[in-house]
């Protein structure tokens, strides 16, 4: 009842007040949009301790170095360049400037690591007969292991095409997830394919929401389960192929499938991209989206600079040459022994 009191005494001092109390809006000037988007980071972006902790400038710090090259006689091209070096220094693809002529963004986070995945080298795998089920190609190798390609959570999968896969690859010895080079897509579909991988409840990890504007202003953070599906349901060894190109809803899989029993994910690191993302507006019409939510795995780890693989293998140049994929051959000696 007292909270209810406060929320109408509350609103009455926004009705009686507002005639007299106004919100200052930026000028459409560079440095009208520059300090927009600044703040807007600055209030309401949610990794900003977390990415100082990782050798990232303090954001305050970032206003010092940026506000100089800003001029009122600069142009649009310039004051974009100026605004996504800004937004670079906070290392997170899901930060990205939008304009009508170009999208600012930051792809740093794979770029300066090996690719570990090479798109020729799949069709001596998949070869040109595999069978497809909305997103999903998929075929038993020779070796009565299974394999499943999945290029994008953005491609739809419903229960029904999931059921026609584990039903076809039901007498397979072992499972391999290919993964690699999946950036995101919709958090549906990671969680819907996760639950094929567990009979029961499972933690697998935790999220947080910005209740005001400092750098540190969460709420209490909620758990994140997935529940088994109602469909038919993988029960044997798996292993989950990753390299530094797996982000976001891709991110959020890999950490969903490590908290499911028989699975091992190999390959290298995951790209990360934690943060849930928001938009917002410049005076301009400029649009601005990034982390605003962040997410933890079951032990409360940051998972925003990405996963670690259980077993650690790389892409060998010997191996491409000889056209065989050294992860592929790596994940298919351990599930046969």
């Amino acid at each position: 009842m007292r909270h209810y009191v406060q929320h109408i005494i509350c609103l009455l001092s926004v009705i009686i007040f507002t005639a007299c109390i106004s919100e200052e809006v930026p000028e459409n000037t560079p440095a009208g949009n520059f300090e927009a988007l600044w703040h807007i980071i600055d209030t309401r972006y949610c990794f900003h301790s977390y990415k100082t902790d990782n050798g990232c400038l303090d954001w305050h710090q970032v206003y010092d170095k940026y506000r100089p090259r800003i001029s009122h006689d600069m142009t649009r091209e310039q004051l974009f360049e100026v605004l996504c070096e800004m937004l670079a220094e906070l290392r997170d693809g899901h930060v990205n400037l939008y304009t009508s002529a170009d999208v600012g963004r930051y792809w740093k986070w794979h770029e300066d690591y090996p690719e570990n995945f090479n798109e020729n080298l799949l069709k001596y795998y998949l070869g040109t007969d595999y069978r497809i089920a909305a997103g999903i190609k998929y075929r038993i190798l020779d070796d009565n292991i299974g394999y499943i390609r999945y290029e994008s959570f953005a491609s739809g999968m419903g229960d029904g095409n999931l059921d026609e896969v584990m039903h076809h690859l039901r007498l397979c010895n072992g499972l391999i997830v290919d993964v690699r080079n999946n950036a995101g897509g919709t958090l549906t579909y990671a969680e819907r394919f996760t639950e094929r991988f567990t009979n029961e409840r499972r933690l697998v990890g935790y999220i947080a929401h910005k209740t005001g504007n400092g750098h540190d202003d969460f709420s209490s953070p909620e758990p994140e389960y997935i529940n088994p599906s109602n469909g038919i349901r993988w029960q044997k060894r798996t292993v989950l192929l990753t390299n530094r190109s797996c982000y976001s809803a891709t991110n959020t899989f890999v950490r969903n499938m490590k908290a499911c029993p028989n699975v091992t994910v190999m390959g290298d690191r995951t790209g990360g991209g934690s943060g849930l993302p928001f938009s917002s507006e410049l005076p301009n019409g400029w649009s601005v989206r990034f982390s605003a939510c962040p997410m933890y795995d079951a032990g409360m780890n940051h998972i925003e600079f990405g996963i670690a693989p259980d077993i650690l293998t790389s892409l060998s140049t010997d191996d491409v040459l000889r056209n065989k994929d050294t992860m592929i051959e790596a994940a298919r000696d351990f599930l046969n022994k």
